[in-house]
């Protein structure tokens, strides 16, 4: 009442009566000073109380506060301005147009903001297992990470779009019948490509290989340079891409030498066939004390395993204690280099393969 006499001292007592349309010109001026007040508090809350908070917000170790004010601030004018008008439009009567119109505006964009909302989320989170990850010294696929969280992004675009479809009194029965006969007529067109995004799924959970490791997959090896959605890209040794689908991966057995904590190696050596019985005894010990002066290496065995054709044979066996393939080269060379100096030292003679043949004498 006090607004009401308020405007008839200033103007007039005539603007109570006063109706334009379904409206007395002192519903409008009700409505408009609603609209106003509510830009301006709006306007108060967005550039004075979130942008302070925020600012506070930055300079403490708690990061759920910056992300709170960072979706308050991402909150833009068409809200606040539907907004007002929503609420300055109940203080008169409209068109039943107008007033649905606005509702579904309002719905829109109450959406639009939810899920714009809901992304920021996801991909605050994502980041956090992706730098816990790095902290932990831990290798993290980017692509996977991301990958997952656009997939739940999808989806809750798709869940709000429904939502709002619903809300605006489409029948989503039959929208999610023809959705479903759509997505099973893409799902058979596109199945082995589907395979392979599946396929790509099982190696990120599963993990039975990651980048960097050196595989052995069949006659094919090679180091895992990218792990894509379809297939999987690894570096052989004779310098080449080779390009196998996840699925074949998958389907497949593999030889992971990266996860090889100890590698074995078992080789051979043969001696003169007449090699005194006093040093072949002492062959054992030299190739022993050989390879224990070697870094990375742990001894096994080392043994006079058969008498050959042409030679003694004796077998050795150690263990690696690094998978480096590049390390277990340069150690068996050493480990040769240092067999062949300790038995020249000893004068032990190791043989080439010869054949004698025994010709009949003609009497």
């Amino acid at each position: 009442m006090a607004f009401e006499q308020l405007l008839e001292d200033y103007l007039g007592p005539e603007i109570l009566t006063y109706k334009i349309g379904e409206n007395f010109a002192v519903e409008y001026i009700s409505a408009l000073l609603v609209f106003l007040l509510s830009i301006l508090i709006l306007r108060l809350f967005k550039f004075v109380i979130v942008r302070r908070l925020k600012k506070f917000a930055q300079r403490t170790a708690n990061k759920y506060d910056d992300l709170l004010f960072k979706l308050l601030d991402k909150i833009g004018w068409p809200m606040y301005l539907v907004f007002s008008l929503h609420v300055s439009f109940q203080f008169i009567s409209l068109p039943v147009e107008i007033e649905e119109s606005t509702e579904v505006l309002m719905l829109l964009l109450v959406g639009y903001y939810l899920i714009r909302s809901a992304g920021y989320i996801i991909d605050f989170f994502a980041k956090r297992i992706i730098d816990g990850r790095k902290k932990r010294s831990e290798r993290v696929d980017k692509g996977a990470v991301n990958l997952l969280a656009n997939i739940s992004k999808g989806i809750l675009w798709s869940l709000v779009v429904l939502l709002v479809l619903s809300n605006l009194g489409y029948d989503m029965s039959t929208l999610l019948t023809g959705l479903g006969i759509g997505g099973i007529a893409i799902a058979l067109a596109l199945q082995t490509v589907l395979t392979d995004v599946f396929s790509y799924f099982s190696i990120h959970l599963d993990k039975p290989f990651r980048v960097g490791d050196f595989l052995i997959i069949g006659n094919d090896m090679g180091t895992v340079e990218k792990i894509g959605i379809k297939s999987t890209r690894i570096r052989t040794l004779q310098g080449q891409e080779l390009v196998i689908s996840n699925k074949e991966l998958t389907d497949s057995r593999i030889n992971n030498f990266k996860k090889m904590e100890k590698r074995r190696i078992s080789f051979t050596f043969g001696i003169g066939c007449d090699t005194p019985t006093k040093k072949v005894k002492q062959v054992p010990e030299l190739i022993k004390a050989a390879i224990e002066k070697l870094e990375n290496v742990q001894f096994d065995r080392v043994h006079f395993q058969k008498l050959g054709d042409s030679s003694l044979i004796f077998e050795v066996v150690y263990f690696m204690t690094t998978p480096d393939f590049n390390v277990y080269m340069d150690t068996q060379q050493a480990i040769n280099i240092a067999i062949m100096e300790e038995l020249e030292k000893k004068k032990i003679e190791i043989p080439y393969p010869t054949q004698t043949i025994l010709l009949p004498k003609r009497s």
